[in-house]
């Protein structure tokens, strides 16, 4: 199982630096060459206004990005997952989706965009501020809505029949403070054979889900403790935490793309920061400034999951069951026991499967 594990791991990372480089060049051979330009000026020439140009050049780009991507993508996500057994779906269902995935990411995706260019137009090189107020509160409007309408759209959702199971979720979210009635199954194994459960939801539209792949496969003890843990970030504060850091990251991220793209579209050949060629480049810098976030926003994110991980040992004393939860789950998803140090401090967060047992029992309880 080691080996096996560390060789499906291996394969995403090498396809994700893979992808990851490759969009990079691309980007700067689009922006550099004249490319974003030339293909603009085709859309322009038909005389539409600027919105509808914007509109168009995103979805040009967008199709020519999916064909450029589509091996890289297909092999990651249907390919390999079968060839590791991890996989449910037949390829119908994955390209269907797909679809859909392409279609809500639109259809959310669209109007931010299009009242990100009215921004820009209207605020000019200060568009980073208004824009990063916007979309905190879009992503908060968002969290409410995503767990009853988009969510829906993916997988089926209805509330366990376990009643002792949620009992035990009932009381622990008592435990944590958390007033919890609305828990949910869904059914992940129609696309995959790994196990999961998750926190969703803001304010009334707040709900546990657990996929159906968990509540098959492990007991009522080892599922207590995935929740614990999970009330654990509850009970410590880090929702409140994440939404604090992430929202000084958004606007400590927009600031510098704003900075870095108003110093650099005349050195790529363009005339204003208005210019819908030159708007690639925000991706361009968007991606080297999340090169330097990423092991920042991860280490903060590893010791989260440390300190749930406690709470979830001094809430349930079910030190061993939570062990036996985490083995299966590694084992389950494929998981990577003991990764690369280099690649577990850039990548990963969660810690390490070895580290987290090593903490687990090195907690004294009472």
């Amino acid at each position: 199982m080691t080996s096996k594990s560390k060789k499906y791991n291996n394969t995403k990372l090498t396809l994700g630096i893979i992808r990851t480089i490759l969009s990079l060049l691309t980007l700067i051979v689009f922006v550099s060459t004249g490319l974003s330009e030339w293909t603009y000026n085709i859309i322009a020439q038909y005389g539409y206004n600027d919105y509808i140009n914007l509109i168009l050049f995103t979805l040009l780009t967008g199709i020519a990005s999916g064909i450029l991507f589509f091996p890289l993508g297909f092999y990651s996500g249907y390919t390999l997952e079968h060839k590791y057994n991890l996989s449910n779906q037949t390829i119908g269902k994955y390209f269907k989706e797909e679809l859909k995935g392409t279609l809500v990411g639109g259809i959310v995706g669209f109007p931010i965009l299009l009242v990100f260019f009215w921004v820009l137009n209207y605020f000019g090189e200060i568009w980073w501020l208004p824009f990063a107020i916007f979309m905190f509160v879009f992503s908060v409007l968002l969290a409410q809505i995503a767990p009853v309408v988009i969510l829906p759209l993916f997988y089926k959702i209805t509330p366990i029949e376990n009643d002792s199971l949620k009992d035990k979720i009932v009381k622990l979210g008592n435990n944590a403070g958390m007033n919890v009635e609305n828990i949910y199954k869904f059914d992940m194994s129609k696309n995959t054979k790994k196990a999961n459960a998750a926190f969703t939801g803001f304010g009334k539209t707040k709900r546990i889900i657990l996929g159906d792949t968990l509540l098959e496969n492990f007991t009522e003890d080892e599922i207590e403790t995935v929740l614990a843990h999970e009330l654990g970030h509850f009970k410590r504060k880090h929702i409140i935490k994440n939404i604090f850091i992430g929202t000084a990251s958004s606007f400590l991220t927009l600031y510098l793309i704003a900075l870095l793209y108003s110093n650099s579209v005349e050195y790529f050949g363009f005339s204003s920061i208005l210019e819908v060629a030159a708007l690639p480049l925000l991706a361009l810098w968007g991606m080297l400034i999340g090169f330097i976030q990423t092991p920042i926003s991860n280490i903060i994110s590893r010791k989260f999951e440390y300190e749930a991980d406690e709470y979830a040992i001094r809430e349930t004393g079910k030190r061993e069951e939570f062990i036996a939860t985490l083995d299966k789950l590694t084992e389950q998803n494929l998981g990577d026991r003991e990764p690369h140090p280099l690649v577990e401090w850039y990548s990963y967060s969660h810690p390490s499967i070895k580290k987290r047992v090593e903490h687990i029992n090195s907690i004294q309880l009472d």
